[in-house]
């Protein structure tokens, strides 16, 4: 197996446990794609078909209260966990 970048790597530097997340869903009633919003509990790269992926549990915001597996290429960053620039402001 290649031991260079996994797939969804990448943004799973970006993403870290406590972010959070949104991702879309195709509504096949309204014809429109549906935003979602969610907590990241947990990111780790796993054997998927065959190939070592990045994968991130999800729990929803304001839904059901079951976490949810996603790729994580799929998810954008709405909300870091950590905001050490803002505390910096408020101390100068």
């Amino acid at each position: 197996m290649n031991e260079g970048l996994k797939f969804g790597e990448e943004a799973a530097k970006l993403l870290g446990v406590g972010d959070i997340v949104e991702w879309s869903k195709w509504n096949p009633q309204e014809e429109e794609w549906n935003l979602h919003y969610g907590l990241i509990t947990s990111i780790k790269n796993e054997i998927r078909s065959n190939r070592l992926v990045s994968v991130s549990k999800v729990l929803p915001i304001g839904g059901d209260h079951q976490e949810i597996e996603f790729f994580t290429l799929s998810l954008r960053l709405v909300s870091p966990s950590k905001r050490e620039e803002l505390s910096n402001e408020f101390n100068s």
